[in-house]
């Protein structure tokens, strides 16, 4: 496999894994959780690092999946005690991010663990790091650990398909049906920060929110069927993330940062030509009703 291939391969698996979670966000009117985990995942990975002084493997994403599960608790738990949603999640991630960003800057010293690194990701050096597999040979870690990430994405989606439906559309009715709704959510947001730090080091917070919400919100504009957008939402990330690449290659800048920008000419396309919920579609609808 070429250079090229590995850095594409790599991020078509972060855009098809964070464009299948990314629906349920959507659906569930969580959007800016993403951009809350994704930023507080880097306390986890930080204090993962000062733990064990290592900056690779899986202590870090244990890490972040508890950093992940504190900022859902948290954001919960003010909630509760009234304060509004919006408020809620900027006063937790920019409070727990920015604990994060200090103790990079006062305790990991010269490890290259850093904000730009957070931010923009390094996807460039990912075919650098490698591992060893029987029958397959040399591939990059970051490759292997996504691809394992989408196969718990699947199967968990797969095996829990009209559990995830019903507590998204209706959380009352899945009550009252006997539906654990509340483990659900925090099994939702074990999943959310799993795929979130999965994809952290390759490609940073930006891309990763990014590919959370753009793609999910594009394909919510051409179906109202749940399987239907999670094929689309996967597919758009996929499209974006290769896209995004050869754009970047094109103008000689941020690969990850000309990625997101994918996402967001896919979502203008989306929401201007499609036939269902576009807004070419809605406007000759109402001419045709005036018409009429």
């Amino acid at each position: 496999m070429s250079y090229t291939g590995w850095v594409l391969i790599t991020a078509g698996l972060v855009g098809l894994s964070c464009g299948i979670v990314g629906v349920l966000l959507i659906l569930r009117r969580m959007a800016m959780m993403a951009d809350a985990i994704s930023h507080t995942v880097l306390l986890g990975i930080v204090v993962a690092f000062l733990l064990t002084r290592q900056l690779s493997g899986y202590h870090m994403l244990v890490g972040a999946v508890i950093a992940g599960l504190l900022t859902s608790i948290m954001i919960q738990w003010l909630q509760s005690r009234g304060v509004q949603g919006e408020a809620s999640i900027g006063v937790v991630f920019t409070t727990l991010f920015a604990v994060g960003v200090i103790l990079i800057a006062t305790k990991v010293g010269n490890a290259h663990l850093d904000v730009k690194h957070a931010l923009m990701g390094e996807i460039t050096f990912i075919p650098w790091t490698t591992v060893s597999l029987p029958w397959i040979g040399e591939i990059p870690e970051a490759t292997l650990i996504l691809s394992i990430v989408l196969l718990v994405v699947l199967t968990v989606i797969i095996a829990f398909y009209k559990e995830w439906k019903i507590t998204s559309f209706d959380p009352a009715l899945a009550a009252s049906l006997g539906i654990p709704v509340i483990i659900m959510h925090y099994a939702f947001m074990s999943l959310l920060s799993v795929t979130t730090v999965a994809a952290f080091d390759a490609v940073g917070a930006i891309m990763v929110v990014a590919m959370l919400i753009t793609p999910a919100a594009s394909a919510y504009l051409w179906t109202d069927r749940l399987s239907v957008m999670f094929v689309l939402s996967g597919l758009f990330g996929i499209v974006s993330a290769v896209s995004g690449y050869y754009i970047a290659a094109w103008l000689d800048t941020s690969i990850s940062g000309s990625m997101a920008f994918a996402t967001g000419l896919l979502f203008m396309a989306s929401f201007l030509g499609s036939p269902k919920h576009g807004l070419a579609s809605r406007l000759m609808s109402r001419r045709t009703v005036q018409e009429q």
